[in-house]
């Protein structure tokens, strides 16, 4: 996944870096959106393929050119490098969900050819196939849910072979994939590719995330990505609903808030702090950090003091 460390919600925290490490890219996830930055998982994207379960309340996934509205019953497979977000759908609802991730390599072998080109390239590859919505009352659906549940449930448990019960219910969930996206019954999306926006906006994230800490104008992102300041403008509004310079304020607060968590050196002084994520004006800094996060730095850092776990936020992406 993009630049950020893995959420501690995670089931298999005991051996998470243990199981990466010998080939068991498989990642299981509980995730309160409440306990998340700005109660959101923000925009991300990543190789794994991604399956959503909604758990309580109601959600609004969102890609660069779709907006979904997701209920506990219902859930989202997510292909690889689709850029994504989530978020409640009511300010005031409580919603958690699982989280799925694993790398399709694990199914076939690293290197592979033969199998990964027959049963991996028509799904990966699929000029179509981005998401798929999730509903235990469509037959298909259920199947897939019903697949990804019983992952999950060996993955807590973790009895002797859990690795390969795991993949033994992914290739179940793969050829039942294949059955449904390789037939022309897939409803086509409206774009057939990563549209355009989406790979500007990337680009320009990831410009963020490496330089977030120096001197970042709309001139500098737009120039990233060989486009007008204008144009740059548009596709953030068209792909994210914000500006460029909106998402890298909100990316400087996150880092802001997750060097106060972590205790880091640049957190002891709220001047200091401010430098270390680019802002040059301490007052400006607390202004903004106040706007998203509703408290000041050193109100955030009492509060973590008081209570690690209660204030402090968690990302997966």
């Amino acid at each position: 996944m993009l630049t950020q460390e893995n959420s501690n919600q995670n089931f298999s925290s005991d051996s998470t870096d243990n199981d990466a490490e010998i080939g068991y890219p498989i990642r299981v996830y509980f995730i309160e959106l409440a306990k998340m930055y700005m109660q959101r998982i923000r925009w991300h994207w990543h190789t794994e393929i991604e399956i959503i379960i909604i758990n309580h309340g109601e959600v609004d996934f969102m890609t660069d050119d779709e907006r979904i509205r997701l209920k506990a019953g219902q859930g989202i497979l997510i292909n690889q490098n689709i850029m994504h977000s989530i978020k409640p759908a009511d300010s005031d609802c409580n919603c958690s969900l699982y989280s799925t991730t694993f790398h399709p390599s694990f199914l076939f072998g690293y290197g592979n050819t033969v199998m990964s080109g027959k049963y991996l390239a028509p799904i990966l590859s699929s000029p179509v196939f981005r998401t798929m919505l999730l509903d235990e009352q469509d037959t298909v659906s259920a199947q897939i849910m019903d697949l990804v549940n019983s992952v999950i449930a060996v993955n807590m448990t973790k009895k002797y072979g859990y690795e390969l019960v795991t993949k033994s219910y992914l290739c179940q969930l793969w050829v039942i994939l294949l059955e449904y996206v390789i037939p022309q019954n897939i409803q086509k999306h409206k774009n057939a590719s990563m549209t355009l926006d989406e790979s500007r906006v990337k680009e320009a994230i990831m410009y963020i995330e490496e330089h977030y800490a120096e001197r970042v104008t709309l001139d500098d992102l737009s120039a990233a990505v060989h486009i007008s300041k204008s144009e740059c403008c548009r596709c953030f509004k068209r792909a994210l609903q914000i500006t460029p310079i909106e998402y890298l304020m909100k990316y400087r607060i996150f880092k802001a808030a997750n060097m106060i968590q972590k205790d880091d050196p640049h957190s002891h002084s709220i001047s200091e702090l401010a430098f270390a994520v680019g802002f040059n004006n301490a007052s400006y800094f607390n202004k903004v950090f106040r706007q998203y996060l509703n408290c000041t730095p050193s109100e955030y850092k009492k509060s973590i003091r008081n209570d690690p776990t209660e204030n402090s936020f968690h990302s997966i992406s």
